[in-house]
């Protein structure tokens, strides 16, 4: 039966979940949820998100909020977005819905509920019906511009990626609300996929680069240095890379070649915006890619999976991905003109924002590497350790440094004791919740300054129990955690606590925090399932220092199991090369449902056996099927309507669909009876001149097939 009409939606809307208080879900896992508030329906966007799961391998929900009412989502402590703990929050805006006052209220409302998610809100600006918003898009931007837990997206920037020449949809607007095109929903819900993978993936840390045909057009060792060519297309990988770099994304060489002949081509081409000195490290020899991408890690104390390689040359991307599994490697197109729009859809490199460390991160590797250096030749490694004139300044969290704190919270694995993962809006109620204290930790030393590179957080109560310690590996192998539990001792101390209580939970890269906290309290740990805890006496710890040739296990290591999410699991290039256009996207989401030649009657009937599987999730339809009983309702009904209007460019009225009974294949028919309506008188003429060229014969074999096809029972 279906559900009676909602006051406040016009005509239609999704089934009611049960106890979700008004909001209308299509399931498809519980893993990844998309909560979305709109002013407008927006369940269209439910079958492009269910699409891009199947390609990025995210099993995932979109829960849709009451129609209309993105003040009362963002407030109700019940709601969708309150609800949400994995995934994100969306909030769909035309400024045409709301009065003259809504959008400043609606700021400040996001900018006082942010901090009470637990996941980001992404403000979408969604194109106007008519006319331009004036004033009031720009100061919705900017009043939300460094809200922490926000991103903002707009029509704009949807625009350049997925351009849709004619997005609004006038007779969708006024039946249901539903004011944009197929086309345009495929662009929008792609842009909130690509958006919140951007929030919610771990980030790449290093891209490596191939030099030949890669970074150059030519190959140097055979053209010379000077033969080499930076064309516009690869132009825009050398800008692509310095963005990156900026962001605090780390750059190397990977190449099979002589190192002078590369060294010599940087030096006979200043005009090329990459140079030597944005390289962070390099391995240019005769050597295997996947064998010198593994020496990377090991050198930098990163994951493989951490790591994008980009080569022009298929085969070497094929090798990476056999011997390095963990490693994301990119082939770039072998048709140089189609490198720029490949790289703009490379969903890989679309940024989250950005912190004060993550833009120094590339420098700060450097002292990283002279670090290692000068350790490892070094006569004393204690007099080493004295010699770095190590700072590690430890204070109370503020909220500028929100932001960053909630990062390494997501980034760090090798030293962090328990990896919570923590999002700004947690960070955020931690720091305002009385109860809870957190500590962040600056490290510099005489090879640089590191930045905020460490997290503490801790309450007491009786003892001080340490939540979460973690530190970047940037900042290992110099004492700096020592430093740490010292002042934790003094601070139990001061407040009567006499003791430490914290576990270790094992995952697979944390070891050198594990074997951290063994190497100074073995004798107070006991195992408690697959954890250990330690209960610590303050005393102890008050006098803690390093002692360089006895903790060994601080430093980093790599080689440990990758992480949840792997990056090489999806095919960002073949999303690049093939699905970068709203019309592609579309395109692919009709083949999943596409019928085999054959199975219909005709092209109608195969067309809305494809239209009808995507609308109600079916792998495949039969013409004898009716649109209710495979699970359709009013508002699909309505989405419908829009695409036979679009598909076959007539007006299908609502009660055809309502027919008791209908079938796929007796709604084709009409279908193409009120295409054959819709004929031009000029048509009209054209079809009758046709019949009277055609013989008595030609005529009578026409007639003789229709005669046939009436005559054949419906279904088989």
């Amino acid at each position: 039966m279906e559900p009676a009409l909602h006051a406040t939606r016009p005509f239609f809307f999704y089934r009611r979940s049960t106890g979700s208080r008004g909001c209308y879900r299509l399931m498809i896992d519980s893993s990844f949820r998309f909560a979305i508030a709109s002013t407008f329906t927006a369940e269209p966007l439910e079958p492009v998100f269910r699409f891009w799961a199947e390609h990025v391998h995210e099993r995932c929900e979109a829960v849709f909020a009451p129609y209309n009412q993105p003040l009362q989502t963002l407030l109700d402590p019940a709601g969708v977005f309150a609800t949400n703990h994995r995934g994100v929050n969306i909030l769909l805006v035309r400024l045409d819905d709301l009065g003259t006052h809504q959008p400043g209220e609606l700021a400040a409302t996001v900018r006082e509920t942010a901090r009470l998610r637990t996941v980001p809100l992404i403000v979408c600006l969604c194109p106007p019906a008519s006319g331009t918003p004036g004033s009031a898009e720009q100061e919705l931007r900017e009043s939300l511009a460094h809200v922490p837990g926000v991103m903002w997206l707009d029509y704009h920037e949807i625009a350049r990626l997925y351009p849709v020449s004619s997005p609004l949809h006038e007779h969708g607007e006024t039946i249901a609300r539903i004011p944009y095109t197929e086309l345009y929903y495929c662009a929008l819900g792609t842009a909130l996929v690509r958006r919140a993978l951007a929030l919610t993936r771990p980030p790449l840390k290093l891209i490596a680069l191939d030099c030949d045909d890669t970074l150059w057009r030519g190959i140097c060792g055979e053209d010379g240095p000077a033969g080499v060519v930076l064309d516009a297309s690869r132009r825009k990988l050398h800008e692509l890379m310095l963005r990156k770099r900026a962001e605090g994304v780390l750059l190397a060489m990977v190449s099979r070649n002589n190192e002078q002949d590369v060294l010599q081509t940087f030096a006979a081409h200043p005009e090329m915006p990459l140079q030597l000195e944005h390289f962070t490290a390099r391995k240019i020899n005769w050597e295997e890619k996947p064998d010198n991408l593994a020496e990377l890690a090991r050198e930098l104390g990163l994951g493989l999976d951490s790591f994008a390689f980009i080569d022009d040359n298929p085969k070497e991307c094929a090798e990476v991905r056999e011997n390095e599994p963990e490693v994301l490697a990119i082939a770039l197109p072998p048709d140089e003109g189609r490198i720029p729009a490949f790289l703009d859809h490379l969903w890989v490199f679309d940024s989250a924002p950005l912190t004060a460390e993550d833009r120094a991160r590339a420098a700060s590797y450097q002292g990283v590497q002279e670090f290692g250096r000068e350790m490892r030749n070094s006569v004393s490694l204690r007099d080493f350790v004295r010699s770095l004139q190590l700072d590690a300044r430890i204070q109370p969290l503020t909220t500028d440094d929100v932001r960053r704190v909630a990062q390494l919270t997501q980034r760090t694995n090798q030293f962090n004791l328990t990896t919570i993962r923590r999002t700004e809006a947690e960070i955020t109620a931690l720091l305002n919740d009385g109860v809870r204290q957190c500590w962040t930790v600056r490290v510099a030393d005489r090879f640089g300054d590191y930045g905020l590179t460490g997290v503490v957080i801790f309450e007491i109560d009786g003892a001080l129990h340490l939540e979460t310690l973690l530190l970047s590996c940037r900042v290992l192998g110099r004492g700096v955690e020592h430093r740490i539990m010292a002042r934790l001792s003094e601070e139990a101390l001061r407040n009567d606590a006499g003791a430490i209580v914290t576990r270790a939970v094992p995952t697979p890269k944390n070891q050198p925090a594990r074997q951290f906290l063994e190497s100074i309290a073995a004798d107070y740990g006991e195992a408690e399932g697959d954890a250990r805890v330690y209960r610590i006496p303050a005393e102890a710890l008050t006098a803690l220092e390093w002692q360089p040739e006895l903790h060994e296990a601080s430093r980093p290591v790599t080689g440990a199991a990758p992480r949840r999410f792997n990056h090489s699991a999806i095919d960002y290039g073949y999303i690049a090369a093939h699905l970068n256009s709203a019309a592609a996207i579309h395109a692919a989401m009709l083949d999943r449902h596409r019928i085999p030649a054959g199975v219909f009657a005709s092209e109608t009937e195969n067309q809305l056996a494809a239209i009808w599987a995507d609308l109600l999730q079916q792998a495949a339809v039969q013409p004898s099927d009716n649109f209710f009983d495979l699970g359709g309702h009013s508002l699909l009904v309505v989405m419908l309507v829009m695409r036979v209007r679009d598909t076959f460019g007539i007006e299908l009225p609502v009660d055809d669909v309502y027919t008791p009974g209908l079938t796929l294949s007796e709604l084709a028919t009409r279908i193409e009876g009120y295409q054959l309506r819709a004929v031009s008188p000029e048509e009209y003429q054209a079809l009758l001149d046709r019949i009277e060229s055609m013989s008595d014969e030609e005529v009578e074999a026409l007639l003789a097939g229709q005669d046939q096809d009436a005559q054949t029972p419906s279904g088989t």
